[in-house]
């Protein structure tokens, strides 16, 4: 089911536990654009890059009418743990049961050193304010992605 959505399609609906014991769903956002990225794991290095360039960059994303909104398969404990230890801004869902990584076709295999497992990869959706996607990036690369998403929500 991996890399099923594609840019034009609506966006999954989805309603999680967010970070600082609230609930939040894709109908939160509607009249707003929004970047939902999902990333493999808290506190790792390029997840914690990831979560404070964001973080660091939320009003220029207000300025843009453009809320953040990251997603792991972490628990709400381990996702208080992180944004406590990193100062963290932006809101974190946790999706235990990989529901939500699946619909949006991120739970994939991976690979590390020989060894199959199922993890997510690293990728990022531009849903604007009427929850169609606008933009996909897959495989990403957190040095630069930012900038890139900003560049992108500008166009």
């Amino acid at each position: 089911m991996a890399n099923t959505l594609e840019i034009g399609n609506a966006a999954p609906d989805f309603t999680l536990p967010a970070d600082g014991n609230h609930t939040l769903s894709l109908s939160d956002y509607s009249g707003k654009k929004l970047v939902l990225y999902f990333y493999p794991k808290d506190d790792t290095p390029g997840c914690t890059r990831q979560a404070i360039d964001f973080s660091n960059h939320l009003d220029d994303f207000a300025a843009l009418n453009t809320k953040i909104v990251g997603v792991s398969a972490d628990s709400i404990a381990k996702h208080d743990k992180f944004k406590a230890k990193h100062n963290l801004s932006i809101p974190l869902l946790s999706d235990e049961n990989q529901q939500m990584l699946k619909k949006y076709g991120v739970w994939v295999e991976k690979n590390m050193y020989g060894r199959k497992y199922m993890g997510i990869e690293r990728t990022t959706f531009l849903v604007d304010e009427s929850g169609i996607i606008r933009h996909i990036w897959r495989k990403v690369k957190v040095k630069g992605h930012i900038d890139d998403v900003r560049a992108t929500i500008t166009r």
